[in-house]
């Protein structure tokens, strides 16, 4: 079967197992308990859903895997026990997916070309997931729960723990997958949390506009990457001016958000 959207398939039985309990605490399921997963490939980790899940809801860009999937699940879909989508998770109405309650979990084996953007689409759909476990490239996974003052930390850290508390859950190694894929691997656990709630930030939105401003240029000062839109004046007299956005925590970044933008 051929690989025609660069897809690494995870085969190491104990691995699918290990996230699909990630998704899955419970291994009979609670009635209610649903999965969207995001990249199906050849159906392995689907498998494993399957058997700690009461719905899967997979979503395929590739026809001809789609097709795969058709046949080797024939009796689950039968049933209902799987719904298969053959599109673009991007473009794909995620939010009328099974995403009707709290017990609705997301999982996938993430394309390393576009996870930034899925996990983007995760994070708009804020309280109608309970968690998220994606198999993402190590140095991503890194960058997902970096503390401030690192190399990893940046952009994409700040808009992850803003909507969610990221965890590493752990590494998986090349040879798990087939074709070997030239980086290694890592499974993370997301959990959702109200941004609004959790920092006190009524627009969010707007909140990202600044941190990526603030990380626009990542070896300048704050100083330098928000001039243009605060004057430099203005940051001349903050001490915050003079540090680069990678030494500020998330509460920080905020706390300066609220400053330059209260005057």
């Amino acid at each position: 079967m051929g690989r025609r959207f660069g897809q690494h398939f995870l085969t190491r039985k104990s691995i699918l197992d290990r996230i699909a309990a990630a998704a899955c605490p419970e291994i009979q399921g609670d009635a209610n308990t649903s999965v969207i997963e995001i990249g199906p490939g050849r159906g392995a980790l689907t498998e494993a859903l399957l058997e700690r899940s009461a719905r899967v809801t997979a979503i395929e860009v590739d026809p001809v895997l789609v097709h795969y999937l058709q046949q080797k699940f024939r009796d689950a879909l039968g049933s209902g026990h799987l719904a298969l989508v053959e599109g673009d998770v991007l473009k794909a109405d995620l939010a009328g997916l099974s995403l009707a309650d709290a017990q609705t979990a997301i999982a996938g084996n993430l394309p390393y070309y576009i996870t930034t953007p899925i996990l983007a689409r995760v994070f708009e759909l804020s309280g109608r997931w309970s968690r998220a476990v994606f198999l993402v490239q190590s140095e991503v996974a890194a960058r997902l729960a970096a503390s401030p003052g690192g190399r990893d930390y940046g952009y994409l850290s700040v808009l992850t723990q803003i909507h969610t508390r990221p965890q590493i859950l752990f590494e998986v190694p090349r040879g798990a997958f087939r074709p070997a894929p030239k980086v290694d691997s890592a499974v993370v656990l997301l959990e959702p949390r109200d941004a609004a709630q959790a920092w006190n930030l009524p627009d969010t939105t707007a909140f990202l506009r600044f941190a990526s401003a603030c990380f626009q240029h990542k070896r300048k000062t704050l100083r330098n990457n928000l001039a243009p839109g605060y004057g430099k004046e203005r940051l001349d007299a903050l001490a915050e001016g003079r540090l680069r956005a990678e030494q500020l925590s998330v509460s920080q970044l905020i706390a300066l958000y609220r400053e330059l933008e209260a005057a």
